[in-house]
Protein backbone atom coordinates (compact mmCIF):
# COMPACT_ATOMS: atom_id res chain seq x y z
CA UNK A 1 0.00 0.00 0.00
CA UNK A 2 1.09 3.51 -0.64
CA UNK A 3 -0.49 5.60 2.14
CA UNK A 4 -2.05 4.55 5.42
CA UNK A 5 -3.62 6.84 8.00
CA UNK A 6 -3.49 6.05 11.70
CA UNK A 7 -5.73 8.61 13.37
CA UNK A 8 -6.64 9.47 16.93
CA UNK A 9 -6.45 12.18 19.54
CA UNK A 10 -3.21 10.77 21.00
CA UNK A 11 -3.63 12.73 24.24
CA UNK A 12 -1.01 11.53 25.05
CA UNK A 13 0.63 8.99 22.74
CA UNK A 14 0.94 5.66 24.59
CA UNK A 15 3.26 2.69 24.17
CA UNK A 16 0.36 0.91 22.48
CA UNK A 17 0.00 3.73 19.95
CA UNK A 18 3.74 3.69 19.25
CA UNK A 19 3.69 -0.06 18.72
CA UNK A 20 0.92 0.33 16.13
CA UNK A 21 2.79 3.17 14.43
CA UNK A 22 5.95 1.04 14.15
CA UNK A 23 4.04 -1.98 12.85
CA UNK A 24 1.89 0.12 10.53
CA UNK A 25 4.95 1.84 9.06
CA UNK A 26 6.01 -1.56 7.69
CA UNK A 27 2.75 -1.92 5.76
CA UNK A 28 2.95 1.25 3.65
CA UNK A 29 5.26 3.54 1.77
CA UNK A 30 3.94 6.34 3.97
CA UNK A 31 2.12 6.21 7.30
CA UNK A 32 0.41 9.39 8.42
CA UNK A 33 -0.30 9.79 12.12
CA UNK A 34 -3.37 12.00 11.96
CA UNK A 35 -4.10 13.88 15.14
CA UNK A 36 -7.79 14.67 15.26
CA UNK A 37 -8.84 18.04 16.60
CA UNK A 38 -12.11 17.38 18.39
CA UNK A 39 -13.82 20.59 19.53
CA UNK A 40 -16.02 18.54 21.91
CA UNK A 41 -13.04 17.39 23.98
CA UNK A 42 -10.89 19.27 26.43
CA UNK A 43 -7.46 17.71 25.86
CA UNK A 44 -4.61 17.73 28.35
CA UNK A 45 -2.20 18.76 25.57
CA UNK A 46 -2.78 21.19 22.74
CA UNK A 47 -2.77 19.75 19.25
CA UNK A 48 0.56 21.51 18.64
CA UNK A 49 2.07 19.89 21.76
CA UNK A 50 0.81 16.46 20.72
CA UNK A 51 2.27 16.92 17.23
CA UNK A 52 5.62 18.01 18.65
CA UNK A 53 5.76 15.08 21.09
CA UNK A 54 4.85 12.50 18.45
CA UNK A 55 7.31 13.90 15.90
CA UNK A 56 10.10 13.67 18.48
CA UNK A 57 9.12 10.09 19.32
CA UNK A 58 8.96 8.83 15.71
CA UNK A 59 12.02 10.68 14.35
CA UNK A 60 13.65 7.31 13.56
CA UNK A 61 10.82 6.31 11.21
CA UNK A 62 11.49 8.07 7.88
CA UNK A 63 8.23 7.00 6.23
CA UNK A 64 6.02 8.31 9.05
CA UNK A 65 4.72 11.86 9.19
CA UNK A 66 2.39 13.62 11.61
CA UNK A 67 -0.52 15.80 10.52
CA UNK A 68 -3.49 17.41 12.27
CA UNK A 69 -7.06 17.65 11.06
CA UNK A 70 -10.66 18.09 12.10
CA UNK A 71 -13.91 17.06 10.55
CA UNK A 72 -14.84 13.78 8.94
CA UNK A 73 -12.18 11.14 8.61
CA UNK A 74 -13.46 10.23 5.15
CA UNK A 75 -12.93 13.80 3.96
CA UNK A 76 -9.31 13.74 5.12
CA UNK A 77 -8.85 10.35 3.44
CA UNK A 78 -10.24 11.68 0.14
CA UNK A 79 -8.29 14.95 0.24
CA UNK A 80 -4.99 13.19 0.94
CA UNK A 81 -5.36 10.13 -1.32
CA UNK A 82 -5.12 7.69 1.58
CA UNK A 83 -5.30 4.01 0.60
CA UNK A 84 -6.35 2.64 4.00
CA UNK A 85 -7.01 3.57 7.61
CA UNK A 86 -5.24 1.66 10.39
CA UNK A 87 -7.09 0.94 13.63
CA UNK A 88 -5.88 -0.86 16.73
CA UNK A 89 -7.96 -3.33 18.69
CA UNK A 90 -7.35 -3.98 22.40
CA UNK A 91 -10.43 -5.93 23.37
CA UNK A 92 -13.90 -6.90 22.24
CA UNK A 93 -15.31 -3.53 23.27
CA UNK A 94 -12.85 -1.86 20.87
CA UNK A 95 -13.98 -4.21 18.13
CA UNK A 96 -17.64 -3.29 18.49
CA UNK A 97 -16.89 0.43 18.29
CA UNK A 98 -14.26 0.14 15.55
CA UNK A 99 -16.32 -2.13 13.29
CA UNK A 100 -19.23 0.29 13.56
CA UNK A 101 -16.99 3.22 12.62
CA UNK A 102 -15.41 1.27 9.75
CA UNK A 103 -18.86 0.42 8.38
CA UNK A 104 -20.04 4.02 8.62
CA UNK A 105 -16.86 5.22 6.93
CA UNK A 106 -17.27 2.62 4.18
CA UNK A 107 -20.82 3.86 3.62
CA UNK A 108 -19.57 7.46 3.35
CA UNK A 109 -16.59 6.56 1.16
CA UNK A 110 -17.06 3.30 -0.74
CA UNK A 111 -13.37 2.93 -1.65
CA UNK A 112 -12.08 3.40 1.91
CA UNK A 113 -10.40 0.36 3.44
CA UNK A 114 -9.84 -0.18 7.16
CA UNK A 115 -7.03 -2.37 8.49
CA UNK A 116 -7.31 -3.71 12.03
CA UNK A 117 -4.22 -4.69 14.01
CA UNK A 118 -4.44 -6.39 17.37
CA UNK A 119 -2.63 -4.47 20.07
CA UNK A 120 0.41 -6.21 21.49
CA UNK A 121 -0.73 -7.91 24.71
CA UNK A 122 1.87 -5.93 26.68
CA UNK A 123 -0.11 -2.76 25.93
CA UNK A 124 -3.68 -4.04 25.80
CA UNK A 125 -4.66 -2.37 29.09
CA UNK A 126 -3.25 1.07 28.22
CA UNK A 127 -5.36 3.95 26.97
CA UNK A 128 -4.71 7.67 26.84
CA UNK A 129 -7.52 8.26 29.32
CA UNK A 130 -5.91 5.83 31.81
CA UNK A 131 -2.56 7.60 31.36
CA UNK A 132 -4.14 11.02 31.95
CA UNK A 133 -5.93 9.80 35.08
CA UNK A 134 -2.87 8.11 36.59
CA UNK A 135 -0.74 11.17 35.77
CA UNK A 136 -3.28 13.62 37.22
CA UNK A 137 -3.38 11.63 40.47
CA UNK A 138 0.42 11.59 40.76
CA UNK A 139 0.93 7.96 39.74
CA UNK A 140 3.89 6.60 37.81
CA UNK A 141 3.36 6.50 34.03
CA UNK A 142 6.82 5.44 32.83
CA UNK A 143 5.59 2.00 31.77
CA UNK A 144 2.59 3.45 29.93
CA UNK A 145 4.10 6.02 27.56
CA UNK A 146 7.20 6.09 25.33
CA UNK A 147 10.35 7.71 26.75
CA UNK A 148 10.15 11.04 24.91
CA UNK A 149 6.48 11.43 25.81
CA UNK A 150 7.30 10.64 29.44
CA UNK A 151 10.11 13.23 29.48
CA UNK A 152 7.80 15.84 28.00
CA UNK A 153 5.04 15.13 30.48
CA UNK A 154 7.33 15.12 33.51
CA UNK A 155 9.40 18.16 32.51
CA UNK A 156 6.85 20.43 30.84
CA UNK A 157 3.35 19.64 32.08
CA UNK A 158 3.58 19.84 35.85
Amino acid sequence: MKKILYSGTFDPLTKGHLDLIRRGSKLADELIVGIIRNPNKNPMFSIEERKEMIEAQIADLPNVKVDCFQGLLVDYVRENNIDAVLRGLRATMDFEYEIQMAQVNAKLHKDMETIFLMTDERYSYISSSVVREVYALGGEIIDLVPNKIYDYMINYKK
